[in-house]
């Protein structure tokens, strides 16, 4: 599968692909309304980036207690009853007077849940699309999500001047339950991929033997981490340059959907294994310059340019499922998501403080070096996890826990692939 075409004219793509980027303007539009919200209240880069990216630490509960029902719970029924949940969370968080501990609650509420989703969305997808169209349909989400941030930051910036903040929250309530609609009359029932009863027991059993394989701790390590700091500097655009924030995140935005559309349809395979050390390098690379706070125009430039580094993931996760037993790609790529999204939230904490202490320039180039000392430190191990010894890596980990054998062996397919 090489061709959008082809893509879209899978059956259920469609209403799976419409529901996700319904999904994420609510999400763009809710979050930068929560940021202003706190900002405005408060005046503290390190409780603004917390609104926005601190829920995502709460993905690291979900991700230790939850995952294990991402393969055990029917898709449909579970992605429209989190959407519904979320516009629940959404609408509460907009009343008038709610103290900030209670908004911040509902926000790590909603973390917890949302580590399941994203279990539950991507082993879905795997389940739609053949195994070898999964990279083109993840850059094709991933293109989604890039074009639904531009939109959703630029019109959530329009929202927050012309409604309040508190009004675009409602419209991003608003959203979330057309999420759900389209999840629910535009999907096909499915059963669970697993059987057996989710527990915590079950989730930790595979988390360890997911774990246990040196390849994929590599390809695990390198999407959580260098990622997760980058979304730090992320977080500081509202205190760096409050009036430009929207811009700043709407083209962060266009330049990830600009590296995920070379990397995902245009790229030869070849070519691929080449281009992931120099993309994550380029993820951070460009952030160094606010150590030296540059105009705005500046600052554009180096989010955008900054922004096609995101593609890497790409790469990674198509790694990451040629590593997995399909009967476990709902938790691998739900365990692939939280621990980004909790890397997220730790970046943003970490950002935030040194923001707090110094300046949020300061604390954006801080943690773009620590991106890429970690980057650097994980290259022997990724080049290490290639070829043959990595595919049977896949199969035999290096050495599962006591009493968690391994799935039994499949056929692994070279085929190629988030975000975040």
């Amino acid at each position: 599968m090489r061709t959008y075409r082809e893509l879209f004219r899978t059956p259920e793509f469609l209403p799976f692909f419409t529901t996700v980027s319904v999904q994420v303007a609510a999400q763009t539009a809710s979050g930068l309304a929560l940021g202003t919200l706190v900002y405005a209240s408060t005046g503290s880069p390190l409780l603004s980036a917390l609104a926005m990216f601190g829920p995502s630490l709460a993905q690291v509960a979900g991700a230790l207690t939850l995952l294990s029902a991402a393969d055990r719970l029917p898709p449909r029924a579970t992605l429209t009853g989190l959407a519904l949940l979320f516009a629940l969370g959404t609408g509460v968080q907009a009343v008038p007077g709610l103290p900030l501990g209670a908004a911040f609650a509902v926000l790590l509420a909603l973390g917890v849940a949302s580590s399941l989703g994203g279990g539950v969305r991507y082993g879905l997808l795997n389940e739609i699309l053949p195994r070898h169209g999964f990279l083109l349909g993840r850059s094709v989400l991933n293109m989604s999500v890039g074009t639904m941030q531009i939109a959703g930051f630029a019109v959530g910036g329009v929202l927050v001047s012309a409604l309040s903040a508190r009004g675009t929250l409602l419209v991003g309530a608003g959203l979330y339950v057309v999420a759900a609609a389209l999840a629910r009359f535009g999907l096909t029932a499915r059963p669970p991929r697993a059987t057996g009863r989710a527990s915590v027991r079950e989730t930790w059993r595979t988390n360890a033997l997911l774990w246990s394989s040196a390849p994929r701790r590599s390809v695990y390590l390198a999407l959580w981490v260098p990622n997760g700091l980058v979304v730090g500097c992320e977080s500081l655009y509202i205190a760096y340059a409050p009036g430009h924030a929207g811009l700043l995140f709407a083209c962060g935005a266009l330049g990830m959907l600009a590296g995920d559309t070379l990397v995902g349809r245009f790229v030869p395979v070849g070519w691929r294994a080449r281009l992931g050390a120099p993309l994550r390098l380029l993820l951070a690379a460009p952030y160094l310059l606010f150590a030296l706070d540059p105009g705005v125009p500046v600052a554009v430039g180096a989010v955008v340019l900054a922004s096609v580094g995101f593609s890497a993931s790409l790469l990674l996760q198509e790694r990451l499922m040629a590593l997995t037993p399909e009967e476990l790609s709902g938790h691998a790529l739900g365990l692939s998501s939280s621990g980004m999204l909790a890397m997220q939230g730790v970046g943003a904490a970490l950002a935030g403080s040194v923001a707090q202490l110094t300046s949020p320039g300061t604390g954006m180039a801080a943690v773009a070096a620590l991106s890429l000392a970690v980057t650097v430190a994980l290259a022997p191990g990724l080049r290490a996890g290639r070829g043959p010894e990595a595919a049977a890596g896949r199969l035999q980990g290096d050495g599962p826990p006591d009493g968690s054998p391994d799935a039994p062996p499949r056929t692994k397919e070279t085929k190629e692939t988030t975000t975040s």
